[in-house]
């Protein structure tokens, strides 16, 4: 074959090797920017040059042949120098400039991140954010996102990620609920109150604490109330209502403990196993970073460093 048309293949293989990485022939068209139909076409051409089948077509999923994978495997590492010297020429030549897609969880987003980004995009006109709020866990790099934050204590091995801040779960109620039911001053009195919890499918509601301090003992406590929801916005209001004591991140109750609308219960005990302890911005391993992204997570640690610690009294 000749050099032109070897030349004309490139972008084949490329296609392939984004194919590989979606999953999907949807999700690498979206990631290339054209139909469908032409990323297939694109691998036919391809298999019809080789002369061997490259992808493996089922009704559910899009697989490789051992052919395929070998060829993906033996230019991926080329393309991906081409990216990372391209976006850092781009860089270098011109101010932070770019879309960042970012998920995030529901609560999360809507209390610490959406009201950081008027002060961000302000500083960095030339960059759009374009934000998912979604508590469900999604492949990144099929889904087309640069970063997601995660409330976790660990992430995958196949990902890159960048400790925002860590975090706790704490345990809130109203003054006057308290007033009405009295204050627990044991986990164990928690079983005579209406504990608002964070709902998981297939587990038994109990909550876990230690005794602030090493070596301490870990008391599980079965739990019942009124109500039971998968986000911690709703736990939270449905505290500020008198309905009961709820265990929520302390980042979704920080402006209620400082205003006092919600006050601690139970500080000097911790929360075992009900949240992840720190909040991550991770992306899917790639060797370059592009700038508006470093740039948005810099940001985030930034804002975050602190933390959300209280000191409200209880």
């Amino acid at each position: 074959m000749n050099q032109k048309k070897h030349e004309a293949l490139w972008g084949h293989i490329h296609s392939l090797v984004v194919l590989e990485e979606v999953g999907s022939y949807t999700a690498a068209a979206t990631r290339l920017g054209i139909s469908k139909s032409a990323v297939s076409q694109r691998v036919s051409e391809l298999e019809k040059v080789v002369g061997m089948s490259l992808v493996q077509r089922t009704t559910r999923s899009v697989r490789l042949t051992e052919a395929g994978q070998r060829l993906v495997d033996s230019s991926r590492d080329y393309f991906e120098g081409i990216e990372r010297n391209f976006v850092q020429l781009r860089d270098s030549l011109r101010d932070p400039r770019g879309i960042v897609r970012v998920t995030a969880p529901v609560a999360l987003a809507r209390q610490q991140i959406v009201p950081r980004l008027a002060d961000f995009l302000r500083r960095y006109p030339d960059i759009r954010i374009e934000l998912e709020l979604s508590d469900q866990i999604v492949a990144l790099a099929k889904e087309g996102f640069d970063l997601a934050i995660r409330h976790s204590e660990t992430v995958p091995d196949t990902h890159i990620a960048w400790t925002l801040c860590k975090t706790d779960a704490v345990l809130v109620a109203t003054k006057r609920y308290l007033i009405e039911r009295g204050n627990p001053h044991t986990p164990e009195a928690l079983s005579n109150h209406d504990c608002l919890h964070y709902f998981r499918r297939g587990q038994i509601p109990v909550w876990s604490f230690q005794k602030e301090g090493r070596n301490a003992n870990r008391i599980n406590v079965p739990i019942n109330g009124p109500l039971a929801t998968n986000n911690s916005e709703a736990l939270r209001e449905a505290a500020l209502g008198d309905l009961g004591i709820a265990l929520v991140p302390d980042f979704s109750a920080e402006k209620d403990l400082r205003e006092g609308r919600l006050v601690r219960v139970l500080p000097n005990w911790r929360s075992v196993g009900a949240f992840g302890g720190k909040l991550h911005a991770v992306r899917p391993y790639s060797p370059y970073i592009s700038k508006p992204v470093r740039i948005f997570v810099d940001y985030l640690r930034e804002q975050l460093r602190n933390g959300f610690a209280n000191k409200s009294p209880t």
